[in-house]
């Protein structure tokens, strides 16, 4: 039996659909916490997809 084709995905070309990750401060607090901070990936806003391009089209015409 023939199995179905998906549609292929979305994915951020740029992060690959990672879109955020957790970056380390080198430390630790008082508490012995790991200090890091969330950066999100530009492109995608940290959705993790890309937009089509009417989408990307009517974005930048303000509707």
């Amino acid at each position: 039996m023939a199995q179905h084709t998906h549609a292929p995905g979305r994915v951020c070309p740029n992060c690959g659909g990672h879109p955020s990750v957790a970056i380390t401060l080198g430390g630790r607090d008082r508490t012995g916490h790991l200090r890091t901070i969330t950066a999100y990936c530009p492109a995608c806003h940290g959705t993790g997809i890309r937009l089509t391009i009417r989408r990307t089209a009517a974005a930048s015409a303000g509707r």
